[in-house]
């Protein structure tokens, strides 16, 4: 009896160190665990903690990106923006000095009548026909001038304007644009012995008929005479014709 009592507390024990055995092999293997579980969990943190620098790295390369593009000029909005702003100011520019130039540049092209102040006129000798001077009347100014029917004269200090023939009167009173001449023949004598004997002359005094043909208009012109001139009072001078030859045809 005490024997079998022996056995059981032999068993028991036996028993009792088997569980603590398990019991020590179970914490070796939860300490294992918990070592691993605890090694791994750092990992775990540690991931956590550096996954927020690639976003940010990854939202650096875009800001240089946008930037870039900016400055090269590839956005859209600034050039375009840039561009109407330049073209609109040049063409203001462009526009009120062009119509200042145009206004400032524009002769007045009104004709105004010849006279003495805007022409030049000269006295010549011709060798046809006989007895015959011409006048040529020429435009200094910057505008056209009316050479308006024939030129007025006086020989010295003659009273009496010298006798216009009628019949050299032109379709139009001639219009002469600057640098252009008109031409007046003078014939100094008429038929031998139908009047008092030719006079000699030194000056020649031009006055310029006006629209009305009353009266004389602007500046009269002295000239000097050629030598040898001597008219009567028979001759005549022609109305103002465009050319030459047409004077001389009287």
């Amino acid at each position: 009896m005490r024997r079998n009592s022996i056995r059981t507390t032999v068993l028991a024990a036996t028993a009792l160190l088997a569980a603590l055995s398990l019991t020590a092999c179970g914490s070796e293997v939860a300490g294992s665990e918990s070592a691993k579980a605890g090694a791994a969990a750092p990992a775990a943190h540690t991931a956590v903690e550096q996954s927020p620098p690639p976003p940010a790295a990854t939202a650096a390369p875009e800001e240089k990106t946008t930037d870039t593009s900016t400055d090269t000029g590839t956005a859209s909005t600034p050039k375009n923006t840039a561009a109407p702003a330049k073209n609109d100011g040049k063409s203001d520019r462009k526009n009120t000095t062009g119509s200042t130039d145009r206004a400032g540049s524009t002769p007045d092209r009104t004709p105004v009548t010849c006279h003495g102040g805007n022409t030049r006129t000269s006295v010549s000798t011709v060798s046809r026909p006989l007895n015959h001077l011409l006048l040529t009347l020429t435009n200094t100014g910057d505008r056209p001038c009316y050479a308006h029917y024939a030129p007025k004269l006086r020989f010295d200090d003659a009273q009496a304007v010298f006798p216009i023939l009628d019949d050299s009167q032109p379709q139009a009173v001639v219009t002469l644009d600057p640098g252009q001449s008109a031409y007046a023949a003078i014939g100094l004598t008429g038929e031998p012995g139908a009047g008092p004997a030719p006079r000699q002359a030194t000056h020649l005094q031009v006055n310029f008929s006006g629209r009305n043909f009353e009266g004389s208009s602007g500046t009269p012109v002295n000239l000097t005479l050629p030598s040898n001139t001597f008219w009567d009072d028979n001759g005549f001078v022609t109305y103002w014709q465009t050319e030459r030859a047409d004077a001389l045809t009287y």
